[in-house]
């Protein structure tokens, strides 16, 4: 679990590094050139990380519910919503919000089991840790 942690971490501080980098290129460029350029760099490193690591499963890709080939289409709206978000409230506070949206509906796609994911039972310490980050928010923007 500490690994998955600490993995978990550098994803956070890769995203909020990220939206900042991809606001700073939208001021200069615009949000869909960014979006274009920040996918097109990215699939060319995904493309020589695969070729290293060769971890490609075709046979897998074949037996998996095709709704979820959209990650990609969802990728496009998630850069474009970060810029807008980012470009009005600023990075903290897009955060904020980004965050608590989040974890919302993962609990809810875990609580439900939607997508394939396991189906949890109901939390109310969850629930109030939702509600903590509200108040969060409320007390962060004061």
């Amino acid at each position: 679990m500490a690994g998955a942690g600490i993995v978990a971490i550098l994803s956070g501080l890769m995203m909020s590094v990220q939206g900042v980098f991809n606001t700073n290129l939208k001021n200069a460029a615009g949000a869909w050139f960014t979006n274009t350029l920040t996918h097109g760099v990215g699939f060319l490193l995904s493309l020589l990380i695969l070729w290293c690591v060769r971890d490609t499963d075709v046979i897998g890709l074949r037996a998996v519910n095709k709704f979820y080939l959209l990650g990609g289409v969802l990728g496009v709206g998630i850069v474009y919503t970060v810029i807008v978000s980012i470009t009005k409230m600023g990075p903290a506070k897009a955060t904020m919000v980004i965050l608590i949206t989040q974890m919302t509906a993962s609990y809810i796609i875990q609580l439900f089991g939607l997508f394939g994911m396991e189906r949890a039972s109901f939390s109310f310490s969850k629930v109030l840790g939702i509600g903590l980050m509200l108040a969060g928010i409320v007390v962060f923007q004061r």
